[in-house]
């Protein structure tokens, strides 16, 4: 298990690393994915940080304060440090998660995550709610 923002620092390293955009915005989106992919891949969740249903869909807040200072605009190569050691399955996993998310928008992210029942059954305005990993879970392990 990883925490949040060394799994955020990695979806912004590979971004860069292939010419896609990355604001805040769509790192929340592929974060949830990611979660998704490792509760239904591998049983277990990626990092151990709450996802909340916010108003533009699944959010990780610790990663949004962290990020927030770039506001919409895209988040440049953030350096890795030498602590951070993510296994070549993991990021096999999130790779493709990464690749795939990548190629939409920010706002179709948004979109998509608005349409999946585990943000449509969390979600109340400004309330913050938990999206739990067993919502995820059995959302994208029936699909």
């Amino acid at each position: 298990m990883y925490s949040a923002l060394d799994v955020s620092k990695y979806i912004i390293k590979r971004c860069n690393e292939t010419g896609y955009t990355i604001s805040n915005l769509k790192l929340q989106k592929i974060l949830y994915f990611v979660q998704a992919e490792f509760l239904v891949c591998t049983g277990r969740v990626c990092f151990p940080e709450n996802i909340q249903a916010w108003d533009f869909g699944p959010v990780v807040p610790e990663v949004y304060h962290r990020y927030k200072v770039y506001g919409s605009a895209n988040i440049p190569y953030v350096r890795m440090g030498c602590g951070v050691r993510i296994s070549s399955r993991d990021r096999e996993l999130m790779n493709g998660i990464i690749d795939e998310c990548s190629q939409y928008s920010a706002s179709r992210l948004v979109e998509i995550t608005h349409n999946q029942d585990p943000w449509r059954n969390a979600y109340r305005p400004y309330m913050d709610n938990v999206i739990t990993p067993e919502s995820i879970k059995r959302y994208f392990g029936e699909e």
